[in-house]
């Protein structure tokens, strides 16, 4: 066990995932806790087998990742480790960029250069990036711009003190934690509470040992590396709160953040706004007749079409059952009715089967838009879209009705 997941050595990294199998294209909701360049390891109480070919997807934020890739260690109600077997170079450049910000970023502010030297000589060989200042106010500045999660500063600089350097970083709330180790020649109990107090984690004394130095940034790092993973898990907790959990596809609160938001950018620039409900046709009939599994399946087959339809200005969810909504910005009449259209034909052509049984399923669309200088009320423009809607379900569903403006 511990030797597959020795073999790549991985940051601790917290995102949403899914996994496909991919012989039976059966699905696994997951999540990443540890990343590399070559693999990830997924916690997860169903892992599959040890050799199963999979497909790995990874949400964070708004970037998505996805990689084809084998088992190489399993162990139920723990999780699974995954060696990548072909990554596209765009998702190879997508997990560059998150390990990279996820790369420790270490400040070193110390006047002597042969102690900036020995520093740099000790956490040279680490995954870290180092940044070094000669005093004091190039140590906050350089600070306030890489927000280093950990600080090496000396106590006695050319301007500002260790001391005030400590003072002015958490005087300062930050997004994370940054761990402070003060090196100093006082050695006085009196001395090393002053430092403590002004926010310090740590201190070392001149002149000190390469070990020493070694092992008390080891612990800086633990401790932060705590802070990350906590963030991480926050993170995620967040974008959990805003995923319907069937589909992946935003949820009711989400959209609403965000059409709130682009409202008001469609009021004060002037670009269009256009608002779809959708209603699966007849869905309760599919989940009686071939039961709530084929439910899942013609929902999240719905789901895709409608995310392979949105463009990055442009967003998609479920309002809860078998209601969604599609929202398009900076779209002409012309153009969101086509795509509303498309989407609608897309889903009719889909084909299901369960258990031999070979059906279709529609959809039915209401849509309205908004074109003006004042934002109105969201909920205002879902409700004139579900107007069309009811529309053009007496109509015979299967269809897209607009409302009139």
């Amino acid at each position: 066990m511990n030797e597959e997941r020795r073999r790549t050595p991985r940051r601790p990294f917290v995102a949403a995932a899914e996994v496909v199998e991919a012989e039976s294209q059966s699905r696994l909701p997951t999540r990443v806790s540890e990343l590399s360049l070559n693999g990830c390891y997924l916690d997860t109480m169903n892992p599959f087998p040890t050799g199963t070919s999979i497909l790995v997807k990874i949400v964070r934020g708004l970037v998505f990742f996805q990689a084809r890739g084998k088992v190489v260690y399993a162990q139920p109600n723990l999780g699974m480790g995954v060696a990548f077997q072909k990554v596209h170079p765009d998702f190879r450049q997508v997990l560059a960029g998150w390990l990279q910000e996820d790369q420790i970023k270490v400040l070193v502010a110390d006047d002597p250069a042969v102690f900036r030297k020995l520093v740099e000589n000790t956490l040279s060989q680490k995954s870290n990036s180092l940044i070094f200042a000669k005093t004091g106010h190039e140590a906050i500045a350089l600070f306030a711009e890489h927000n280093p999660a950990l600080v090496i500063v000396d106590w006695i600089m050319p301007d500002l003190s260790g001391i005030e350097i400590c003072q002015h970083i958490r005087a300062n709330l930050q997004s994370s934690y940054t761990y402070i180790i003060i090196l100093t020649a006082k050695a006085e109990t009196e001395s090393v509470v002053a430092g403590l107090a002004a926010g310090a984690d740590d201190y070392l004394t001149k002149p000190f040992k390469h070990e020493e130095l070694v092992a008390r940034v080891g612990v800086g790092f633990r401790i932060v590396e705590l802070h990350q993973q906590i963030q991480a898990k926050n993170r995620l907790l967040e974008e959990l709160a805003l995923t319907d959990s069937l589909t992946g596809l935003p949820n009711r609160r989400a959209i609403e953040e965000w059409a709130t938001r682009q409202l008001s950018g469609a009021a004060r620039h002037g670009f269009s706004f256009w608002v779809a409900v959708a209603d699966v046709d007849h869905f309760k009939t599919v989940n009686d007749c071939h039961g709530r599994e084929a439910g899942d399946v013609v929902l999240k087959k719905f789901s895709e079409i409608l995310k392979a339809n949105s463009r990055r200005s442009d967003i998609c969810g479920r309002l809860g059952g078998e209601e969604f909504l599609m929202i398009l910005t900076h779209a002409s009449n012309e153009g969101a009715q086509a795509l509303f259209e498309r989407v609608r034909g897309q889903f009719q052509a889909a084909k299901f089967n369960f258990r031999g049984a070979a059906i279709t399923v529609t959809a039915s669309f209401g849509a309205a838009a908004f074109d003006g200088t004042e934002a109105p009320d969201f909920a205002k423009i879902v409700a004139r879209a579900d107007a069309p809607l009811y529309s053009a379900e007496r109509g015979g569903r299967n269809r897209v009705e607009v409302a009139t403006t």
